[in-house]
């Protein structure tokens, strides 16, 4: 196999083992009930804010990666069944790929050399029924507790980051510094790179072609720091295209560390609360679809200030 730089890093930072040769929920060990009470001291005005894109046809997928947007059909309105006494009944469906929108990345979405996280060989995805070990509904209950918000993009002095833009471990500590905060053990780290106001709002052409992110070093950083799980606004968390392998932050911290990685979080709102007043840790939950077999899963993230 070649040796890429991401595969040294890889066995570096590896928590194969850490929590036991079974083990399927990776760095969401990290959360514990001890963890979530402690992290409700985040809470302070109760404001909620929710953290996803819509779930429809507006989405950026363009059939990339075999991806279309969600599309939702009505299978009852209220003129199909209607009883004697008034009452009308609406039933729809959706047919989407589970990573087309806001979602999680589970542990079987990337391996590498034959195998994912905790050595678990690359045929437990299987063509039918999906995946038998580290499927995305292994790592319930989700993510539950404190989490950062740093605002990289805001502190370049612009919109969002360019394409191609690596956001480094002087970056990430550079917003902490701005922000007052320090991230640790449990903590869900969210770096707004503004690419998804870029699409938003200057629509989804080439979008899907790079993107600004994390670069491959801050594998590290995350690793020491004991973070349960990282999620970006952009739509593959690390900057793409990237300079060693295909994908090596995923490859690093899905099958090396364990960790589950949000993509194309919505972070507008609460980065201009965070502004207005200077508090830039809340308390977050995100927890994936009980679907059995998956790779990922659709999330619907809420932030409490």
């Amino acid at each position: 196999m070649t040796e890429y730089a991401f595969k040294k890093t890889g066995r570096k930072v590896s928590n194969w083992g850490r929590w036991g040769d079974d083990d399927e929920k990776g760095t969401l060990n990290y959360v514990t009930p001890d963890t979530v009470k402690q992290a409700l001291s985040a809470i302070r005005t109760g404001e909620r804010y929710e953290l996803s894109i819509p779930v429809g046809d507006s989405g950026p997928q363009t059939g990339w990666m075999k991806r279309i947007n969600p599309v939702h059909t009505m299978s009852v309105t209220p003129y199909d069944l209607t009883g004697p006494d008034g009452v009308a009944i609406s039933d729809d469906f959706i047919t989407m790929p589970l990573q087309s929108g806001t979602q999680l990345d589970g542990l079987t979405h990337v391996g590498y050399d034959g195998a994912f996280y905790n050595g678990v060989p690359l045929d437990a995805m299987t063509p039918g029924s999906g995946a038998t070990r580290n499927a995305v509904d292994a790592t319930l209950p989700g993510f539950a507790g404190r989490a950062v918000l740093l605002d990289v993009a805001s502190l370049d002095g612009g919109e969002w980051l360019a394409a191609g833009r690596a956001v480094t471990v002087a970056d990430l500590e550079r917003a902490e510094e701005a922000a007052g905060v320090r991230l640790g053990t449990a903590d869900a780290l969210l770096v707004r790179t503004g690419w998804l106001r870029k699409g938003l709002t200057q629509g989804w052409q080439g979008w899907l072609e790079e993107e600004p992110g994390l670069a491959p070093e801050c594998a590290e950083w995350i690793h020491e720091r004991e973070l349960a799980m990282v999620a970006c606004d952009n739509w593959g968390v690390e900057v793409l295209p990237a300079s060693d392998g295909m994908v090596p932050l995923h490859a690093v911290l899905i099958r090396d560390m364990g960790m589950m990685l949000g993509e194309m979080w919505n972070l507008e709102d609460l980065a201009e609360a965070c502004r207005a007043d200077g508090t830039w840790d809340f308390f977050l939950t995100a927890t994936a679809l009980r679907i059995t077999g998956g790779a990922g899963s659709p999330v619907s993230p809420v932030a409490i200030r």
